[in-house]
């Protein structure tokens, strides 16, 4: 008698696993987008919580005094190792945006705005947008 696997039994091993990447995956899934969320979300707390020392440190109390988005070097002013209120430039997890050795003050203009002190900023991301709460 030879010794072995029939056909029969090498399918059912295959559709148990086939039914358990199908149980996972989704689940897998759904913790990736919320631990993206969540790190969108703290990016967003540490622009909010420059822009406020910026603001404290230059004296600019009015809500009407706007950091464009656009404008790189107002976005910079709170970003830099020696100087700034934010080590690196935050960039969205989520966002299409990634090179970890080219970020710039650009690709995070493109991943949040900035928006008024006093405004919470946002995060562009296409399809979902993450708002701090």
């Amino acid at each position: 008698m030879k010794k072995g696997f029939t056909l029969v039994e090498i399918m059912i091993v295959v559709a148990i696993i086939g039914l358990l990447a199908a149980i996972a995956i989704p689940s897998f899934m759904r913790a990736r987008t919320t631990s993206q969320k969540n790190a969108c979300i703290n990016n967003l707390r540490q622009i909010e919580a420059a822009k406020d020392q910026y603001a404290l440190e230059n004296g600019l109390t009015n809500l009407a005094v706007i950091l464009a988005s656009d404008d790189t070097a107002t976005f910079s002013n709170f970003v830099g190792v020696g100087d700034g209120f934010i080590k690196a430039f935050p960039i969205c997890p989520a966002s299409s945006n990634i090179a970890e050795d080219t970020k710039t003050a650009a690709m995070s203009a493109s991943d949040y705005t900035v928006g008024a002190i006093g405004v919470n900023a946002l995060c562009q991301r296409v399809g979902d947008t993450h708002v701090l709460q």
